[in-house]
């Protein structure tokens, strides 16, 4: 990492090729320039060591330290079964937020619910993986249950990386999905859209119940009812049938819009709509919660869920925790904007007027 008295905002500014003022306007937030130009910046500044004086006001209100005499040594406990791309954003956003303060990331595989329960030499499966060497521990989404509720069992910091289960004392940093679906279905209700399909499983971790209750919640508001027997609210595990299933039930409930609250549904939402021979925008609006662009469509309407803005959040959090162990837990969730893209139009059916 680059030492942080070496730069400046004008060495920074050279090394973007912009001008000190534009770098200063990026790092303070201030209008004038597009969204992209003020992501390089910020992605220059942190790869390199620069903050603003305000930053560096700002960790210290935190107490959190900016400079450490001694670098410490984190984990991050990667979920055996459902690791996927929120996991890569988060590790990303943890990674890069460490090297700014010069502390270490390393990652732990979660074991197999059989090795999980077992004992060998004395030692469970966390102290073998030497957990609890480590000087704190991030926690994402879509571990066992056993394994997440073990990790939370530990005495060093922990940072979880999603919504807390209730009643347990912990930080949370996780991106903001309530506040995604809310944006998302008024988004639909202005365009004259009233027949909206939630698809997505909305029982099997936390974070698919906060889509749901969200969703209905929002639904509500705009003077609309949804109830689960209307949508298709199981998991998508099952393959063809369950894109068969979901066939079925567009056929069946008739929508104009579609909200597709699960990542990795979106593929199968796309080869029930084909296998109709019907088309996306023209027969159905879509919207999908994804975590990133989406390479099968890449005019994706959809909230932005800034997962890696999390991770790196939560490394703020730790430093924190580390230095005020007896204040209380927070929670912490990370609002995104919104992407307006080519998959929604705006209805003129009667039925939704």
């Amino acid at each position: 990492m680059a030492n942080r008295k070496e730069i400046t905002l004008r060495t920074l500014a050279a090394e973007l090729g912009l001008s000190p003022h534009t770098v200063s306007k990026a790092l303070r937030g201030l209008p004038g320039m597009s969204e992209r130009t003020r992501a390089t910046v910020a992605a220059a500044a942190a790869r390199l060591g620069y903050r603003t004086k305000e930053q560096e006001r700002a960790l210290r209100a935190e107490r959190i330290p900016i400079y450490s005499a001694q670098p410490r040594r984190f984990a991050f406990v990667m979920p055996r079964r459902h690791f996927g791309n929120i996991h890569r954003q988060l590790l990303d956003g943890i990674q890069s937020r460490l090297g700014e303060f010069g502390h270490a990331l390393e990652t732990v595989m979660e074991p197999e619910p059989h090795e999980a329960d077992s004992v060998a030499d004395g030692k469970d499966w966390v102290e073998r993986a030497g957990l609890p060497y480590h000087d704190g521990l991030f926690i994402p989404p879509l571990l066992e249950a056993a394994s997440e509720a073990r990790l939370l069992a530990l005495r060093q910091p922990v940072i979880l990386l999603n919504y807390p289960p209730p009643a347990t004392f912990v930080d949370s940093v996780v991106w903001d999905v309530a506040t995604a679906v809310h944006q998302s279905v008024r988004y639909l209700v202005e365009r004259g859209h009233r027949r909206i399909l939630y698809i997505g499983d909305i029982t099997h971790h936390r974070g698919f119940r906060v889509r749901w209750h969200a969703f209905c919640e929002a639904m509500r508001d705009a003077g609309l009812e949804a109830q689960p027997e209307h949508h298709m609210t199981v998991s998508s595990h099952t393959g063809e049938a369950y894109v068969e299933a979901l066939a079925a039930v567009l056929v069946r409930e008739a929508p104009t819009a579609l909200l597709v609250g699960i990542e990795h549904d979106l593929g199968a939402v796309y080869y029930a709509c084909r296998s109709l021979g019907r088309t996306i925008p023209a027969d159905y609006a879509l919207i999908g919660l994804e975590h990133a662009p989406s390479r099968l469509l890449p005019g994706l309407t959809r909230p932005e869920l800034l997962v890696r803005d999390s991770g790196a959040r939560g490394v703020d959090r730790m430093l924190w925790r580390i230095s005020n162990p007896s204040l209380p837990y927070e929670h912490i969730q990370i609002q995104g904007g919104f992407c307006d893209g080519d998959t929604v139009r705006t209805s003129h059916c009667p039925l939704d007027t």
